[in-house]
C-alpha cells in the first residue's frame, strides 16, 4: 500500500492545501506542522507558479506573494526535507506541468523521492498527455494524482482505471475558491469512479465550511480545502499556524462525524 492510500485507511480523510512560501517558508513549515498535529491526513503543498490557471483570486494571490518573496522549486524541496524530520503524513505537490517540465521531469521526480514527496497533482495536465510524466513518476515511486471533473463524464472510467494514490474529484466547474453551495451530483461521479477502481477519492474545489466537508466526505473518501485556509494565512500572516491548526481540527472532526 502506498503512503497516500494509507492516509485513507482509517476512515474519511481531511486534506488541507497550503501555498509554500506564503507569507514565507518558515511560516509554511509551522502551518504544515500545525495541520498535521490537528488531524490532517495528507497535505497538499503548492509550488508557486506565475500562471496558476486552475486557481481563483485567493490562491493566485498566495502564488504572487510567495514568488515575490523569492520562493523557488529548490527551496520548496529543502522545506520538505526539513519537514520530513518529524512530519510523517503524506505530502502531495500541487503545481503545473511547466514547473516540472522546466525543472526536468526526471530530476524533479528524483528529488520528490529523495525529499519524501508521495505524489503530485498537475491540474493543467490532460489525461491524454500524462505519459511523459506518469512513467518517470512511477519509476521514482511518486503517485501522479488524477483529477476528475463534472465534465469528465465518458472519460471517468478510463481515468479511474489508471489512477494511483487517490483521485481528486473537482466539485464544481471553474477555478478554486469558496462556494456557498455545491450543486454537482458528486454521488454519481463517485459511483462511476468506484465501478472502475478501488483507489480512494476525495472532493475539492469550493469546500470551506464544516457542513460542506461532512457532506462531501459522506459521498466520497475525504474532503480537500484550499482557499479557506489561504484566507486564514493571508489574514494572520506569520501568526497563522495557530488558526490553521484550529480550522483543520474542526474540519477533520466534521468529516469523521
Amino acid at each position: 500500500m502506498s503512503n497516500i492510500r494509507a492516509a485513507f485507511a482509517n476512515g474519511k480523510a481531511f486534506i488541507p492545501f497550503v501555498t509554500c512560501g506564503d507569507p514565507d517558508l518558515e511560516t509554511t513549515a509551522k502551518i504544515v506542522r500545525a495541520a498535521a498535529e490537528n488531524g490532517a491526513d495528507l497535505i497538499e503543498l503548492g509550488i508557486p507558479f506565475s500562471d496558476p490557471t486552475a486557481e481563483g483570486p485567493v490562491i493566485q494571490g498566495a502564488n504572487i506573494r510567495a514568488l515575490a518573496g523569492g520562493v523557488t522549486t529548490d527551496k520548496v524541496f529543502e522545506l520538505v526535507k526539513e519537514l520530513r524530520k518529524d512530519v510523517k503524513i503524506p505530502f502531495v505537490f500541487m503545481t503545473y506541468a511547466n514547473v516540472v517540465y522546466s525543472y526536468d521531469a526526471e530530476r524533479f521526480m528524483a528529488r520528490c523521492c529523495e525529499a519524501g514527496v508521495d505524489g503530485i497533482i498537475l491540474p493543467d495536465l490532460p489525461y491524454e498527455e500524462k505519459g511523459e510524466f506518469a512513467d518517470v513518476a512511477k519509476q521514482y515511486g511518486v503517485d501522479l494524482i488524477s483529477m476528475i471533473a463534472p465534465t469528465s463524464e465518458d472519460r471517468i472510467a478510463m481515468i479511474a482505471k489508471e489512477a494511483s494514490g487517490f483521485i481528486y474529484i473537482v466539485s464544481s466547474l471553474g477555478v478554486t475558491g469558496e462556494r456557498s453551495e455545491i450543486t454537482t451530483n458528486i454521488g454519481d461521479l463517485v459511483k462511476l469512479v468506484r465501478n472502475n477502481t478501488d483507489v480512494p477519492c476525495a472532493v475539492g474545489f469550493g469546500i470551506s465550511k464544516p457542513e460542506q466537508a461532512k457532506a462531501m466526505a459522506a459521498l466520497s473518501d475525504g474532503a480537500i480545502v484550499g482557499s479557506a485556509i489561504i484566507k486564514l494565512i493571508e489574514k494572520h500572516g506569520k501568526g497563522a499556524a495557530k488558526y490553521v491548526g484550529e480550522y483543520v481540527k474542526e474540519m477533520k472532526n466534521a468529516v469523521i462525524s
